[in-house]
């Protein structure tokens, strides 16, 4: 398949980081839906926004872009409120929802209007529906594409005026494998040319080829957040003779260890050089010691405390 980039990216003009701070949001009185919640979005990097369903995510991109009040702190771009920006639509690029159109209007009829409301070039409307893969249909009434193709209407409308900052809500759900990639290259080559790419998706698989940095929260609460490759490689493989007195040498270390496979270990908290250190003082012999690299489906539910891993594919949104 053809690798698509949006080549207009290549002079993205200055970064525009996303700024979230001690944000909280209820509704009526009741339970925090986003509670406390603080986190950084930094430009030329793809962040992936992750968290079970009604963790708070939709809300807090809701929040970022103006369609809803904080009860308290603040979200920013570039240290502002989406509202004090002084080109919005020109700075964000957002889809939130998989249907926000007229279902009456043709695809392209649908983005020539945006155009015309935020003074984009007309010719930009043809641009985005190649790179969306959606030029074929762009005819058709768009209340009559699949989910697919309107999640492909959704990420060309939000890269119409060729944006410095994109917020997509769950973007890949309906994709078919080649939307995925084509939606994969696009935000690969955003966020290569230095714009800022945030998006929360529950296809943790996907998120895994995609994502520089992940934000996970749950319950409104954030969990954990930075470096994905950082964070999958905090743990260590360890078979051993003796693995049960090992892991009670471990843990009496300050290690924090799981038991695998028959005479394996998954140890977190101590160095591969601590893990030798204390085999070796309580002298059981090592049959392997090596970095373990975690899925992030595996890491998910070790932040999350989902141990039945249903829900991470859902198309549910909170």
């Amino acid at each position: 398949m053809q690798q698509l980039s949006d080549q207009k990216t290549r002079t993205a003009p200055r970064s525009y980081p996303i700024t979230i701070e001690h944000v909280t949001k209820s509704y009526g009185g009741g339970a925090a839906v986003v509670d406390d919640l603080s986190f950084v979005v930094k430009p030329g990097r793809v962040t992936g926004f992750l968290g079970p369903n009604g963790a708070g995510k939709s809300t807090t991109m809701k929040i970022l872009l103006g369609l809803a009040s904080p009860t308290a702190g603040r979200a920013t771009i570039d240290g502002m409120a989406y509202g004090e920006l002084a080109d919005p639509t020109g700075t964000v690029g957002a889809s939130v929802e998989a249907d926000a159109f007229h279902p009456g209007r043709s695809g392209r009829n649908h983005l020539r209007i945006v155009a015309d409301a935020t003074d984009t070039p007309l010719e930009r409307v043809d641009e985005v529906l190649e790179l969306v893969e959606l030029s074929a249909a762009a005819n058709r009434r768009a209340g009559a594409y699949s989910l697919g193709m309107k999640q492909r209407l959704g990420l060309a409308t939000a890269l119409l005026c060729d944006p410095p900052v994109l917020v997509l809500d769950e973007p890949g759900n309906g994709l078919d494998p080649q939307g995925i990639r084509t939606l994969r290259n696009l935000l690969r080559s955003r966020a290569a040319a230095g714009n800022t790419v945030f998006v929360s998706s529950h296809l943790l698989g996907e998120v895994e080829q995609l994502a520089d940095d992940v934000v996970v929260i749950n319950q409104g609460r954030l969990v954990t957040q930075g470096s994905l490759d950082e964070l999958r490689q905090s743990a260590s493989l360890v078979r051993a003779a003796s693995p049960e007195a090992l892991q009670v040498t471990l843990e009496a270390a300050g290690g924090v260890v799981e038991s695998g496979q028959p005479d394996t270990l998954v140890v977190r908290g101590l160095s591969l050089d601590e893990i030798g250190e204390q085999a070796f003082r309580a002298g059981i012999a090592l049959h392997e010691l090596s970095r373990h690299n975690d899925s992030l489906e595996d890491r998910f539910f070790a932040w999350t405390g989902d141990t039945a891993g249903g829900t991470p594919q859902s198309n549910t949104k909170e």
